[in-house]
Order: structure tokens, then C-alpha cells, then sequence
């Protein structure tokens, strides 16, 4: 039988997020397994060949801004009780979510990714795609995709 000891749920604070969260919560509690908060801070700059980020790289003023702004709303996410519960940690990364993410749950030794999808169609998914589609492309460890 599979077993899940530590699960990242990479969250961008939109509803498709919340939800996997939800379903984060109910395999931890089901697994007995650690939770793990990501939040990827896209920087255009910083972003590798893969990305889809193109512009003018951001202040690093406007870089740190964001980045506490995410920590405290990772922080609010999940209550004390939950923090607890799940040994749950939370984590703010600067660059492009898919290498990101990807990254993250490698160096980590993360077993299982779960993360919502936008549901993109049509010219938007042709030319933007969708983070999750690339990161069960091309993470080492199980992804569940949430709608």
C-alpha cells in the first residue's frame, strides 16, 4: 500500500487552491502525514527557459513586499490547531512556479504534490498552458490535480 508522509500543496490563494488544500488536509490526516505550504512569487527576471514570464525584471523592494505579503497569508491558511495537526510548514519561493514547485518537492523528498488547476481552453491554454499540466509533466513524485 501507498503511504504519504509529506504533501505539498503549492497554493496562488485562488479557490482552486483552497480546494486542494481541503484535499491536502483530508490525505494528511488520513496518511498521518506533514503538510507543506508553497507559494511561488513569479519574478520575470528570475525565470528559466520553460517560463512563460517575459518583461522587465521587478524592484527587489517590490520582491520582498510580495514575499512577506505570501508568508502571512500562508501563515493565516491553516489555524493553530491545523499548523499542529499537520506539522505544517510554509514556504515563499522567488521564480517561475513550475521549476519552482518542481524543485521544491525534489530537494525536499516531497511524496505526493497537490495542487488545483485553472482549467484553461482554448488560445489561453495553447499559448499559456497550465502549471499543473507542466508539473505532472515533470515531477518525480505523484501530483493530484484538483479542479
Amino acid at each position: 500500500m501507498t503511504t504519504y508522509k509529506h504533501i505539498l500543496v503549492p497554493l496562488d490563494f485562488s479557490d482552486t487552491s483552497a480546494r486542494a488544500l481541503e484535499h491536502a488536509k483530508i490525505l494528511a490526516e488520513r496518511f498521518d502525514a506533514a503538510l507543506e505550504l508553497l507559494h511561488v512569487v513569479p519574478n520575470p527576471f528570475m525565470a528559466n527557459a520553460a517560463s512563460l514570464y517575459v518583461g522587465m525584471p521587478l524592484p527587489q523592494d517590490f520582491l520582498n513586499q510580495l514575499e512577506q505579503e505570501a508568508r502571512e497569508r500562508l501563515e493565516a491558511t491553516l489555524t493553530l490547531t491545523e499548523r499542529e495537526r499537520f506539522q505544517a510548514r510554509s514556504v515563499v519561493r522567488i521564480g517561475d512556479p513550475l521549476f519552482e514547485i518542481v524543485d521544491h518537492a525534489r530537494s525536499e523528498h516531497v511524496d505526493l504534490i497537490v495542487m488545483g488547476t485553472h482549467g484553461r481552453t482554448g488560445v489561453s491554454h495553447l499559448f499559456l498552458g497550465s502549471v499543473a499540466e507542466r508539473v505532472v509533466r515533470t515531477a518525480e513524485c505523484p501530483v493530484l490535480t484538483v479542479r
